[in-house]
């Protein structure tokens, strides 16, 4: 189950997943630092579900990661 009845949203991956895109549509690309630094400036998000939300997004064909270690969104 994605969204459970007893975790408050800013605790999912569905709501960090779209702050990581939002943070990702300004940047176009960057690395895993600091796509980090720049989520947190505008969310109080911890590194495990900061990964963890990035994982969901790479599963979900959201975002890419090339040989430079450079995230993006999909085209």
């Amino acid at each position: 189950m994605l969204l459970p009845d007893n975790v408050h949203p800013e605790n999912t991956l569905m709501y960090n997943g779209a702050l990581i895109i939002k943070t990702l549509k300004r940047m176009r690309a960057a690395t895993l630092l600091d796509l980090f630094v720049e989520t947190r400036a505008e969310t109080d998000i911890g590194m495990p579900l900061f990964v963890l939300s990035l994982d969901w997004l790479y599963l979900a064909e959201c975002i890419t990661l090339d040989d430079q270690g450079m995230i993006a969104l999909c085209s």
